[in-house]
């Protein structure tokens, strides 16, 4: 009797692998805006409705956001500027910019859906033409559906453990989704997001090798031993400066002539 229930066992947790692999090749889809094949499992109003629902735990965790409504201002014209100029303008998602009052953490990230921040610290540092910079790289990410195709790549590995696991309790096996998951981004998420923070600069009217100088920036603000926030998240500023010149060779010249 138990070599019998321990083979259903072993069949129900096949079943339950094979059932992960056949969803995550139904998922797979063509991103619009980018070109690139996708393993995503949900809708773009889904993705706007997480990174509501999250924005304001996050914001809350770097102090909320920055009191001064002129500084503010000028991160939604920037950022504004940046959509009206790009494909972003062309995708359902709903962006909003926040400047958030944490003077000591460098750092700027997107939620799904469209929500942008970046703490004071880090925003005191740059120019205007390295804030567009910036925001961006963050558009990058929400239009390239990084957050929401980590959420899927979770989903299919949680699946493929509770087939693993099977016997478990599935409830503790399945988790929320975590702001790890939608903070952390990946190499390569960050190096497209460098390119669509490059071309959005340039049709934009602003000077792309300020990008150069915005990797430069985090690096010195590192020092000699401190890592901020936003460099552990990203990959080395050293590494990302050559990318960012192949991006700027081969966008120069689209600027936006409306």
């Amino acid at each position: 009797m138990r070599r019998g229930s321990w083979k259903i066992r072993i069949f129900i947790g096949l079943a339950i692998v094979v059932f992960a692999f056949v969803q995550r090749c139904n998922n797979k889809e063509e991103n619009p805006y980018t070109g690139r094949v996708q393993n995503i499992n949900m809708s773009t109003e889904q993705e706007i409705s997480i990174g509501l629902q999250s924005a304001p735990e996050v914001a809350q965790q770097y102090g909320g956001l920055y009191p001064d409504e002129r500084l503010q201002s000028f991160v939604d014209q920037i950022g504004v500027k940046l959509v009206n100029n790009s494909i972003a303008r062309e995708t359902p998602y709903k962006y909003d910019f926040h400047l958030l009052a944490d003077d000591q953490t460098i750092n700027a990230f997107a939620l799904p859906g469209g929500q942008v921040f970046i703490t004071y610290a880090l925003f005191s540092q740059l120019n205007e033409a390295q804030l567009a910079g910036v925001l961006g790289h963050e558009i990058g990410h929400v239009i390239g559906r990084h957050s929401a195709e980590r959420i899927a790549d979770g989903s299919f590995w949680q699946t493929v453990t509770m087939g693993a696991s099977v016997g478990a309790d599935a409830g503790d096996i399945v988790g929320s989704i975590g702001q790890n998951t939608l903070l952390t981004n990946g190499r390569e998420d960050e190096l497209e997001s460098d390119e669509l923070g490059v071309l959005f600069m340039i049709r934009s009217g602003y000077d792309p090798y300020e990008m150069i100088n915005v990797m430069k920036i985090l690096k010195a603000a590192a020092g000699p031993n401190r890592v901020p926030e936003f460099q552990s998240t990203h990959p080395d500023p050293d590494n990302r400066i050559e990318k960012i010149n192949e991006a700027i060779e081969k966008y120069k010249g689209q600027q936006n002539t409306k």
